[in-house]
């Protein structure tokens, strides 16, 4: 009896709790959403702490209820991105159909995501750049496991007879860059071109030319795919 007595007396207090964090996510939410723009323009050492609260529409101190630093809130925002995409990846990556339907779903797949999130780019050079424990634990955590389902998607459309014959790990490193590229030098496109690279008119061509090139360069058939 004393048991369910206690028990009783501290579902108030669970029910209490789980309001206030259900109340609180919108406002991690926004220091994310303000912290990845702060980090994109100005990198790690740059950004300020204030900043983004003040663009999150927060007190400063919630910043660091939910994150212990700067660089715990850097560390999240790069997991947010890291592991949205990779959740998607790797569906992708085992899923069904030929080695060349599953290459194309995925190419597609990771420009579409650097397309809509545009501050991507930044933040991954910064992570490539910086080095550091930080950026050998996101590697383990994120890039090994798509990296090796990438090649092996690879070597099974090789082995088929639908890829060229190449090294598996360098043919992915390609593609990878073929679709980073274009979003990595944005500030450099924008000055070449009339329309700007996030136009929308410029992402679907720059997408049919990056598929495009893969039939070429990849494929052993060069030949369109049948409509459906």
């Amino acid at each position: 009896m004393m048991l369910k007595r206690i028990s009783n007396n501290r579902a108030p207090a669970r029910a209490a709790r789980a309001a206030r964090d259900a109340g609180r996510k919108p406002a991690r939410a926004a220091i994310l959403a303000a912290a990845e723009s702060e980090f994109a323009r100005h990198g790690l050492a740059g950004a300020r702490t204030d900043a983004i609260a003040s663009a999150a529409d927060v007190n400063h101190a919630l910043l660091y209820y939910y994150f212990k630093s700067k660089e715990h809130l850097y560390q999240a925002v790069l997991e947010d991105h890291f592991a949205a995409f990779n959740d998607q990846a790797l569906d992708v990556l085992a899923g069904p159909g030929t080695a060349r339907d599953v290459l194309l779903r995925y190419v597609s797949l990771h420009f579409d995501f650097i397309s809509a999130r545009h501050r991507h780019a930044p933040l991954f050079q910064q992570c490539m750049s910086g080095g550091g424990a930080m950026t050998d634990r996101l590697v383990r955590k994120y890039f090994t496991p798509r990296s090796r389902a990438f090649v092996k998607l690879l070597q099974r459309g090789m082995s088929a007879g639908e890829f060229r014959r190449a090294d598996p790990l360098h043919t992915a490193i390609s593609i990878v860059a073929l679709i980073v590229f274009y979003f990595s030098a944005a500030p450099v496109i924008q000055k070449l071109g009339p329309a700007g690279p996030y136009a929308e008119a410029s992402l679907k061509r720059r997408k049919q030319e990056v598929l495009e090139f893969l039939r070429h360069a990849v494929f052993t058939d060069p030949s369109p795919l049948p409509l459906p």
